[in-house]
């Protein structure tokens, strides 16, 4: 008979806590919990009061504290899983949750599910091979010693790093392990886990070489288990559904999603909105319920491939040191030109370029095949591109000989946009907001591959409020930022409320701007 024993690491809001320990452990499962020991002790103490008379919760006693990018974040579920371990001998499986999320099928049908499936549910890709890590550190992640946390002591971090670079400080993988990669959100089963703690128990020296790799959250468990469990009990996925808007952010859900993640081929979801109580009150009867029968649809899963593909890139990295290093140049002007509908930024771009003659470049960080001089390689790939960012732009300021230029990008590159505010060059941005018709956002999506002729309504229903969600998301993401020199021209707007951003932007006189402004058909699809 399938249990299931969920590691829960935790650091915030105790209620939360305690409701999800409580909805968990209502249907015969158990939970083992570790809360972030730099957390609030009081909180602790509430969790741990309102739980104690539940016999099939479990406390990390021997807590940790817990930062982003670090070895703490292991070594917490580790001490997790070893308490379950124990306290929850008849546990069949074991699933890694974090505070935000909720179960999006029925106990009945994750447990009969999990039974049929027998596998380890682990995302697990090639280090080297795959394309998991978008674009910052891959190998140095793990032949450089990173000490320190690169959030909170972000000079130290780097500082440390460029000097192993310098000195030649590289280390060797240990030559008995192919290094796999993927999220910490994983389900695995009570053998897999038993040989995996064994292993960790064994091979010391493994544990040593991990401790001090940058994020070893996504690469410890996904490589020690392709040391114990067979390829072929191996599933490469996970089984918790999250989404990125694309400049990054996890999406969020609300109490209008519930119909739309009951349908996803996940057994959980992650992140559900603490304020979408309805929501909250529908999984938790949810996981609860008997007899009940899911609709699987194709969506979640292309839905998930599409925002992790684009949505992870430029997320978890700070500025290189080759990037910091490298400036456009203090005299020089870059013009930004933001637009998530490619088509109108590129008829505004034609205008621009025929009534100024500024040099301009149009989507090269998102589009492939675009055409650039030969820069000596570092423009053949996106990946070159988005890597050396600054010295790719200087490089073209040069070619074209001028110190102005014009850039379009799509509202996902925030990271981008900031990094270029962050230079001494002076940076100028116009975002043009769209409109966006119902017609519009289907096409957008079938073109994107996230839906198929054969979708039905009912389907395109539900994604494309979350679809208009992304889209207002990036733009309102770039509006918090609060750039200094940035404008905006609104499809809405009269003709004559885009002359004055249109010449704040390209420092041109109202005759210029007007006639830019007439481009013909700007806004048509």
């Amino acid at each position: 008979m399938t249990k299931v024993a969920y590691i829960l690491l935790c650091h915030k809001d105790p209620e939360a806590v305690i409701d999800q320990a409580t909805h968990l452990t209502a249907a015969g499962d158990c939970i083992a919990i570790h809360f972030d020991k730099s957390a609030n002790v009081e909180s602790y103490r509430q969790i741990q009061n309102a739980l104690a008379g539940n016999p099939n919760v479990a406390f990390v006693e021997r807590r940790v504290k817990c930062g982003w990018g670090e070895w703490s974040l292991v070594e917490a579920t580790l001490r997790a899983v070893n308490v379950a371990l124990v306290a929850f001998p008849r546990a069949t499986h074991f699933y890694m949750l974090s505070g935000d999320c909720m179960p999006i099928k029925s106990a009945e049908y994750i447990h009969s599910y999990l039974a049929d499936q027998d596998s380890d549910f682990i995302e697990s890709f090639d280090f080297f091979e795959s394309e998991w890590i978008k674009t910052g550190m891959k190998e140095d992640r793990l032949i450089y010693r990173h000490f320190v946390n690169e959030r909170s002591e972000k000079k130290r971090f780097y500082r440390h790093y460029e000097f192993q670079k310098k000195w030649g400080l590289a280390r060797k993988i240990p030559s008995d392990i192919q290094v796999h990669i993927g999220s910490q959100w994983w389900c695995l089963r009570r053998p897999s886990l038993e040989k995996l703690m064994a292993l960790v128990r064994r091979r010391r020296d493994l544990v040593r070489f991990f401790k001090y790799t940058w994020i070893p959250d996504e690469t410890f468990f996904q490589t020690l288990i392709r040391l114990v469990v067979p390829a072929e009990e191996i599933q490469t996925r996970t089984q918790t559904f999250l989404m990125f808007s694309d400049y990054g952010m996890p999406l969020v859900f609300y109490n209008d999603h519930y119909d739309m993640l009951q349908n996803q081929d996940f057994l959980f979801a992650r992140k559900i909105s603490p304020e979408s109580s309805e929501l909250k009150a529908k999984l938790a009867a949810l996981y609860l319920a008997k007899g009940e029968t899911f609709k699987i649809s194709d969506e979640g899963p292309k839905l998930f491939k599409f925002v992790t593909e684009r949505g992870r890139t430029g997320r978890r990295y700070g500025n290189r040191f080759w990037e910091v290093e490298t400036t456009l140049g203090r005299d020089r002007e870059l013009m930004v030109l933001v637009c998530k509908k490619w088509h109108v930024a590129r008829r505004l771009l034609d205008s621009i370029k025929r009534v100024t003659n500024v040099p301009s470049v149009e989507f090269l960080f998102q589009q492939e095949n675009v055409e650039l001089p030969d820069l000596g390689g570092i423009e053949s790939t996106l990946e070159k591109r988005h890597r050396h960012r600054r010295a790719l732009v200087r490089m073209m300021f040069d070619y074209f000989q001028s110190n102005r230029m014009v850039l379009c990008l799509d509202p996902q590159g925030l990271d981008l946009l900031k990094d270029f505010y962050g230079d001494r060059s002076i940076t100028r941005t116009l975002e043009i907001q769209c409109d966006y018709t119902e017609d519009y956002l289907k096409g957008h999506a079938t073109r994107i591959g996230l839906v198929g002729e054969n979708t039905t309504e009912e389907t395109f229903d539900r994604i494309l409020p979350t679809i208009r969600r992304g889209i207002d998301d990036e733009s309102d993401a770039i509006r918090d930022q609060r750039f200094e020199n940035y404008y905006y021209m609104r499809e809405k707007d009269e003709f004559g409320d885009h002359i004055d951003p249109l010449m704040a932007f390209l420092s041109v006189n109202p005759d210029q701007a007007r006639d830019i402004a007439a481009t013909p058909s700007l806004f048509a699809d």
